[in-house]
């Protein structure tokens, strides 16, 4: 049996340009890109914090360090510069694979830069309300 797991998070990344004239996909800093181990032209899930979309394009590359992460084309109408973006990738794999598997999530300030990476996350706890 195959399931599919998360692969690779861009967490609380900003939004830094929308362009409605820009071939449709998302440009993402080259180095960002690597560090989290997407691929250029890979499939990536955008989920944006700010106003609860959902969609899916695929990544290409912005100038390595630029920091640029560019909503373009149609899905431009679901972010807007400023707004935080969780970017995910997933991965199909059998039992046994997954068994071993980490995923790789780099977590971000406002500035876009790297605050820490990841390849857990903590268990959610219970909260007295």
């Amino acid at each position: 049996m195959q399931i599919t797991l998360l692969k690779s998070k861009l967490h609380r990344i900003t939004t830094t340009h929308a362009e409605l004239d820009y071939e449709g996909s998302c440009a993402i800093d080259a180095d960002l890109l690597k560090m989290a181990g997407i691929r250029e032209y890979e499939q990536i899930q955008i989920y944006n914090v700010n106003n609860g979309e959902r969609f899916t394009t695929y990544a290409i590359l912005a100038e390595a360090g630029s920091r640029i992460v560019s909503v373009n084309g149609a899905a431009a109408h679901k972010a807007n510069p400023g707004d935080l973006l969780i970017i995910a990738t997933y991965a199909s794999m059998n039992e046994a694979e997954a068994d071993n598997y980490k995923p790789t999530m780099v977590y971000f300030n406002d500035k876009n830069e790297v605050i820490k990476t990841a390849n857990a996350i903590a268990p959610q706890l219970a909260t007295a309300s």
